[in-house]
């Protein structure tokens, strides 16, 4: 055979180096050293030791077979390109394959490493039994190796786009799965598949918040897995597992923490339609967390105020039961008016203890006493009337004076 090896240029791949001489010395070998490779990936790759089967089979063997081909049959002596569009297909399916079976791609690319590493071996050997050039073994070992990053890079570029095209898929999925949730109009099968193909386990019980559009940035790292997102113009709706420890209950505030966000009650995953309406029924009252400063920017859970937000759920008939209840205050100066009433609230809220309600408002017991004197001369049997003094407690309750 031919001894004479191609000198490389700066620019020409290290096949062109290669003589015409190797192809023919290596096609009697191709089986053998496909079947190599085969044998040593599924002892040295967990994730690929077992029967080549089935379209994962076949993917395998015919990425090995394609380079194997390309590399040693029709690259040597040329200066074309490592992969044509139908061999680079080849591998973009295999670098899709990984990512939709959940893989990542160490997996694979483990694989073409061993592959190459047993490929040089093999065809090493080869080209001494068949008495090429010695000189020959260094282009050719450049010659794997660099067709191997041709491949590699190929099948990490179709991994990562098919990774982003499924994240899109089932962020879609899960804003769909968002919007069926919470209609409280959609088949429960529907929505098992639903969520089965967004990927996201359906809990006992859900949580439902809604928080300004504004607030909503970085929401879904925020929240992981377990959270649904879904934006809408006027606001932004979560769905969330209902909090079954402090723990979970302590996560999921720090994931709204400062959003501005209203949770909703626990309901069953069926029902998180109501957990909505009540979230939403907070966030909608006129100024809803000008009574929660203490609180900062939220979150808010509306069990732990529904009282206020039974009060404020129709503000214009509290008004009107204010002005009935409160009418004996209405001859009084502002001042004057202001302090009874903040009286009235506590010695109610009391049950007339004096010594309770002076702690309270930091006042003198018999400053108490004063005052409510004044207040039964003003409201008489009212404030022995069990229907009075809860519509009283209400309204005071409900911030007016």
């Amino acid at each position: 055979m031919s001894r004479h090896v191609v000198e490389l240029t700066d620019d020409a791949p290290p096949w062109a180096a290669l003589p015409r001489d190797v192809s023919d010395a290596m096609k009697p070998h191709m089986s053998e050293v496909v079947g190599a490779i085969i044998e040593v990936i599924q002892r040295d790759v967990p994730a690929y030791a077992r029967p080549l089967e089935g379209d994962f089979g076949v993917a395998v063997r015919r990425g090995v077979e394609v380079a194997l081909s390309r590399l040693l049959l029709e690259l040597p002596g040329s200066t074309e390109p490592a992969l044509p569009p139908h061999a680079r297909q080849v591998y973009v399916g295999l670098g899709k394959g990984e990512a939709r079976t959940g893989r990542p791609m160490e997996v694979l690319l483990a694989a073409y490493r061993i592959g190459a590493r047993v490929a040089f071996r093999a065809v090493s050997r080869i080209a001494v039994e068949e008495g090429l050039d010695p000189t020959v073994l260094m282009p050719l070992g450049e010659s794997i190796f660099a067709y191997m990053d041709e491949l590699t890079t190929a099948s990490i570029e179709a991994f990562t786009a098919e990774q982003f095209r499924r994240a899109g898929e089932r962020d879609r999925r899960r804003a769909q799965l968002v919007e069926q949730l919470v209609s409280g109009r959609a088949d429960e099968a529907d929505l098992r598949q639903l969520a089965t193909e967004a990927g996201w386990p359906i809990p006992a019980e859900v949580v439902v918040a809604v928080l300004p559009t504004e607030r909503a940035d970085g929401l879904r790292l925020a929240l992981g897995e377990t959270g649904l997102v879904r934006g809408r113009p006027d606001q932004v709706v979560m769905v969330a597992p209902a909090p079954t420890s402090g723990r979970a209950r302590r996560r999921l505030e720090h994931a709204l923490a400062d959003r501005r966000a209203w949770i909703g009650p626990a309901r069953p995953w069926l029902r998180a339609a109501a957990s909505l309406r009540a979230a939403h029924a907070a966030m909608t009252m006129p100024d809803p967390a000008s009574v929660h400063q203490a609180e900062g920017e939220g979150p808010w859970w509306v069990r732990d105020h529904l009282s206020t937000l039974v009060l404020g759920h129709e503000p214009e008939l509290v008004a009107d039961l204010a002005a009935q209840c409160l009418a004996p205050l209405d001859g009084l100066r502002p001042g004057q008016r202001a302090r009874l009433a903040k009286t009235l609230l506590s010695w109610l809220g009391h049950q007339g203890e004096r010594s309770k309600v002076a702690a309270e408002l930091h006042i003198h017991p018999q400053t108490v006493g004063y005052r409510v004197g004044q207040l039964r001369e003003l409201f008489g049997a009212a404030l022995d009337d069990p229907t009075s003094r809860f519509e009283l407690q209400i309204v005071l309750r409900a911030g007016h004076a």
